[in-house]
């Protein structure tokens, strides 16, 4: 049997510093290049060390194996100090309770007041914009996620100065390097890391939330939002937890731990896939007349509903490969609890092991071409598609990401809407680097946007329920 300290260590590891120059150089091409240097390979930054995870075999192992395989060390510990140990935080321990509890807000029959929301806040956006407009897309496009999720989970009732508030505490919180949650600590609070500018925004976004749950209990009627679907599973005010049954209903200081997850994960991580394909559709204006065809026969000149998803194959793919080429979490750690083998290597318990979808969906023997974009890659009636397992946009096995599909329908929904309305053209002089975050974010994103030919302004699907903010 092979010992742990015979897993093979990526090339170029110089003596303190490790694999640190080639990560500053370029985190992204430095993951591409490790599965050809094994299954499992070591890194290591500085005197912190980590197994990366390049099989995707071994991939669906781990994750199918979460209690041997958990969250933890500093970057799920710096999550839970900010968040609470909620849904996508939590250990293993914790972890059936609070999917069972949080299931029902992503029940079937939910959807059909989510997509009405989806749509009517994407028009809004749509609507906002004029003819020749350079567009900092992201921005625009974090717009339309936040105010869909602050309506979805608190049917618009968070007040306006909340709202901003909220949404600059976010981007506070997950505008920052990846690097904050993997450092030890107490070199987390270096001035350059921002971590106390992060905990301050943290904590005031929980407080702002913990008024509102208060009031929605006292309330205790069922909007139809994300934040009743929650309250129903409520079963007291107290925040310990250890003695509560399996599936005792959460804590109101619980509500928010789900609240604050809920925020973070529909949000920034929807906005950077968006971005990212309208930069992609931008550089390929085939792709993008084809788009434009399809969304002309389905919508017939409105905005896109939930009923038209069937009738858009191509603007669903067209998400699938997006997420292919620049998956959102495209890191991300996992402690070993126990000692355990993987493949022929032996982990003993504390390994930091991580998975990367980033690095498996590029690679060459499992995607033809995989640097190029080729939404008819996921076309079953043109080509074999690529085995499921291969393809992690949201994880995998029992913690696969709850809300997948909430994601996946308002990204098509949002981009039917916006390009049946506009043509993207990009900005000459403005180059797009990927920016690798807690989440992967384009960075320096512009577009013009220029109004197509007899597309009119969309009409409200329903009454308008509020502005849509802008991030600061």
């Amino acid at each position: 049997m092979t010992k742990a300290n015979t897993v093979p260590q990526a090339p170029g590891g110089l003596p303190l510093v490790g694999h640190a120059p080639q990560l500053l150089r370029g985190v992204l091409e430095f993951l591409r290049t490790l599965p050809a240097h094994g299954d499992l390979v070591g890194v290591r930054l500085g005197p912190l060390r980590g197994v990366v995870v390049c099989d995707p075999e071994l991939t669906r192992e781990m994750l199918r194996s979460d209690h041997i395989f958990d969250k933890g060390g500093p970057f799920f510990g710096l999550a839970r100090e900010l968040a609470g140990p909620n849904l996508a935080t939590c250990v293993h321990g914790q972890h059936r309770r609070q999917r069972h509890l949080v299931q029902p807000a992503f029940a079937r029959d939910r959807f059909p007041a989510y997509g009405r929301v989806m749509s009517r806040r994407a028009s809004a956006v749509a609507g906002d914009w004029h003819g020749g407009q350079v567009v900092d897309v992201l921005a625009e496009i974090q717009r339309i996620t936040m105010s869909t999720l602050m309506e979805t989970m608190f049917a618009d009732e968070m007040p306006l100065p909340v709202q901003r508030r909220a949404i600059a505490d976010l981007s506070t919180i997950f505008g920052g390097s990846f690097l904050h949650g993997i450092v030890p600590n107490w070199l987390a609070w270096l001035p350059g890391l921002r971590k106390r500018m992060i905990v301050r925004a943290a904590d005031r976004l929980r407080g702002d939330l913990a008024v509102i749950i208060s009031g929605r209990r006292a309330d205790g009627t069922d909007h139809g939002d994300l934040l009743s679907a929650l309250l129903a599973s409520g079963g007291g005010t107290d925040r310990e937890t250890t003695r509560r049954p399996p599936h005792s209903g959460f804590t109101e200081a619980e509500i928010g731990d789900q609240a604050m997850a809920l925020l973070g994960a529909g949000t920034d991580t929807t906005a950077a896939t968006l971005a990212w394909a309208l930069h992609l559709l931008a550089q390929h204006p085939d792709i993008q007349r084809r788009l434009h065809t399809e969304v002309d026969d389905v919508l017939s000149g409105g905005p896109a509903l939930l009923n038209h998803l069937p009738e858009l194959p191509l603007t669903g793919r067209i998400v699938t490969e997006t997420l292919r080429l620049f998956p959102p979490a495209w890191l991300v750690p996992r402690v070993v609890a126990v000692d355990t083998v993987l493949g022929c290597h032996r982990l003993p318990a504390g390994t930091t092991v991580f998975y990367s979808p980033y690095a498996i969906h590029h690679r060459g023997d499992l995607y033809e071409n995989p640097q190029r974009f080729d939404p008819d890659r996921w076309d079953d009636s043109r080509r074999p598609q690529p085995p499921r397992h291969t393809y992690l946009p949201f994880g995998g096995g029992t913690r696969k990401c709850i809300g997948d599909q909430f994601a996946l329908r308002e990204a098509v929904l949002a981009l039917a809407t916006l390009t049946a309305r506009w043509h993207l053209h990009p900005v000459a002089g403005q180059p797009v680097t990927a920016y690798p975050g807690i989440e992967l974010r384009p960075r320096g994103l512009r577009l013009r946007v220029t109004a197509r030919p007899g597309r009119a302004p969309f009409q409200p699907t329903s009454s308008p329920r509020g502005p849509v903010p802008r991030r600061r």
